[in-house]
Order: structure tokens, then C-alpha cells, then sequence
């Protein structure tokens, strides 16, 4: 599925960071097996592949970050996914994440608002294999009504406030995390949605580029 990437001089650099993601806590097996499979270097421009490994942000291009493994790690680990959900992801960004929600989940769906980058995301995913990963150009306020509901959301951009839409999608019994505030005062919150209502809790400081939409201003 990697295209041969496994054999790349980058294996034990992904097996380092997976020690070190050990070391930080993070204890589910199906996450770290997604970051020993995932090659986080194609994900990255080249001028920056040798540190892709390191646990740490990097540039994407058009103002937008690679979120530090750790941070991945911990939010997919929250989501506890098993492998048979139906997952949406609001900013594709590098498309790394999605990668690893591919894994860990039975459908993705990913939602971008900046072209060149779903469009880079798009052409990586493909070369490695994957078949149950589909992206969509668009405000990812608005989520993807055509698939819902999700098992989970996951949100990498912060929002002035919870989309009502993406509350609307989830399913019952689901989990969205988002975080949510302006710059320099967010927070991540975990979202449950219940039969009759949603669970809202605030789970712990972020710190997330803008989440971008006509929706919201």
C-alpha cells in the first residue's frame, strides 16, 4: 500500500517517532501501527523531508501547518476508533492525517477549502493505495451532508463557534473534537451527540490556524 516506501531509508525514523509517541503516553496500538505505516515525509514539501519524523509542526505551504505527531496521535487516540466507522475530517491540509484516520477507520471523508492543497493531499493518497479515503474541495462549516451521519469528526482548524451542521451530521452516540475560540484563547472540545441532545466539554488548550468560512463571519 506505501508504494515501497516501507523499505525507504525513513523506516527508522517512523520507528523512532513511534518510540517517542510511546514515551509521551500515547498507548493504543492500532494509532501507533497507523504512524509505523504512514510515511509523513511524502506529506511534507521536500525541503523540509528530513524532519519529517521529529515531533514537531512544520510548513505546507499557503500559511497552513503539519500538526506535530503527538497532537495527531492524542486526537485520534480520543476518537478510540475500532475500524468500522464512518469518519469526516474538516481541513485535509497535507492530508497526513487523513492517511491515518484511513487506517484506523472503515470510510474517511475530508473536506478542504485551499485547492493546491487537497489537490497535492489527493495525488499522495492515491499513491500509497488507498480506497476508502475521498476528499472534497469546499467550507468545511458546511461539512459533507451527502455522507452523514459520521461516527466522528475531527476538526483541525479552530472555530469561532460549533458549526451547526457538523453537530447535525454526527451520528448518535458519535464524538466530534473541535477546537473552538480566536487565536491565542482556544480550546479543544469534545462533542458526544445523545439521543436527545449533545454532551459538550472542553478537554484542553489549542492552538489551530482559523478555520475559514463564509458561514461563520
Amino acid at each position: 500500500m506505501e508504494a515501497g516506501a516501507l523499505s525507504s531509508a525513513y523506516q527508522r525514523d517512523r520507528r523512532r517517532l513511534v518510540g517517542r509517541l510511546r514515551e509521551l503516553g500515547i498507548a493504543d496500538l492500532a494509532v501507533l501501527h497507523a504512524f509505523d505505516t504512514v510515511p509523513r515525509h511524502l506529506f511534507v514539501p521536500e525541503a523540509v523531508q528530513h524532519r519529517a519524523y521529529e515531533d514537531s509542526a512544520l510548513p505546507i505551504g499557503r500559511g497552513q501547518t503539519i500538526s506535530r505527531p503527538f497532537m495527531h496521535a492524542t486526537f485520534l487516540s480520543m476518537l478510540g476508533l475500532t475500524g468500522t466507522e464512518r469518519v469526516l475530517e474538516i481541513g485535509t491540509g497535507s492530508g497526513y492525517q487523513t492517511a491515518l484516520l484511513g487506517r484506523l477507520a472503515a470510510q474517511v471523508y475530508s473536506v478542504e477549502r485551499l485547492f493546491p492543497l487537497a489537490d497535492r493531499a489527493r495525488a499522495v493518497i492515491e499513491s500509497l493505495g488507498f480506497e476508502n479515503v475521498w476528499l472534497l474541495i469546499g467550507d468545511g462549516s458546511l461539512g459533507w451532508a451527502r455522507h452523514a451521519p459520521y461516527d466522528a469528526i475531527l476538526v483541525g482548524a479552530a472555530s469561532p463557534q460549533i458549526p451547526p451542521a457538523l453537530c447535525e451530521q454526527l451520528a448518535v452516540g458519535g464524538t466530534m473534537l473541535i477546537p473552538v475560540g480566536e487565536a491565542g484563547d482556544q480550546e479543544l472540545r469534545r462533542v458526544v451527540r445523545l439521543d436527545d441532545g449533545f454532551e459538550d466539554e472542553p478537554v484542553d488548550r489549542a492552538r489551530f490556524v482559523p478555520l475559514v468560512s463564509d458561514e461563520l463571519t
